[in-house]
């Protein structure tokens, strides 16, 4: 018999913009590993927050941060250029905002602090990415579905203690060949431990259920979006053991 999930939002802050998490969790009192899930660029919508009842359902801690504000939300399927911009522009303020949100996860009571991991979907991904790329220790596992990669450029890079795993779809205009290449190239050179899986005639939002826009380069693909969670979870076993 499964387990009731139970969720909430959640307040919290960096020092200057209050953000809102949606948590989910199966209650109790034992501590148990977190996951933390990084939006696209939409902001926290019904996707984040049902891959945290996901998480959930497979024993973790599932918290949908919140990189733009609480309140601030875009629209999916639409321009969300300017809800992105100005992140994509000050890496720092990025990294900041992500590093707010580990902070919260370490100070929930059901979460052991040791064993946090984020994973991100899209410009989510490019987030989870950046968690690993600060050099932190809190965070032991990254993982990115269809993301980008362009570096934060934030001077040297530090070594990446973080795993790393990445989904990608081979055939994605916002990432492709040798970007995939590049970041094949930064993470090694980082020593980073990490793992890339890539998913042939597919293109970028492969895990967006509804997303039909082949011509945009944007569509759901059943078989990239079941093959890249399984594999997540297994990553997950590895690294929370």
């Amino acid at each position: 018999m499964m387990s009731k999930i139970e969720t909430g939002y959640a307040d919290y802050s960096d020092g200057k913009t209050t953000f809102e998490a949606f948590v989910a969790h199966t209650g109790g009192t034992e501590k148990r590993p977190a996951v933390l899930v990084a939006h696209q660029w939409a902001g926290q919508i019904d996707h984040e927050r049902s891959r945290a009842e996901q998480l959930a359902e497979a024993g973790y801690v599932g918290i949908a941060i919140d990189t733009y504000g609480k309140g601030v939300r875009g629209t999916p399927g639409q321009d969300n250029g300017a809800l992105i911009a100005p992140l994509m522009a000050d890496r720092a303020l990025l990294r900041d905002r992500l590093m707010a949100a580990v902070a919260f996860a370490k100070a929930h009571p059901l979460v052991d602090p040791s064993r946090i991991a984020i994973i991100g979907f899209c410009f989510g991904g490019l987030c989870a990415l950046d968690v690993a790329r600060t050099g932190t220790t809190e965070v032991v596992g990254a993982v990115s579905f269809h993301g980008i990669y362009p570096q934060p450029n934030l001077g040297p890079q530090a070594p990446i203690h973080t795993k790393v795993q990445v989904h990608h779809g081979w055939e994605d205009p916002l990432a492709p060949p040798q970007d995939v290449l590049a970041l094949a190239k930064e993470l090694t050179d980082a020593g980073a431990q990490w793992q890339l899986n890539a998913y042939g005639d597919t293109v970028h939002a492969f895990t967006a259920k509804g997303m039909n826009n082949r011509e945009g380069g944007a569509q759901y693909n059943e078989i990239a979006d079941r093959r890249s969670w399984q594999a997540t979870l297994l990553f997950f076993e590895e690294i929370f053991a």
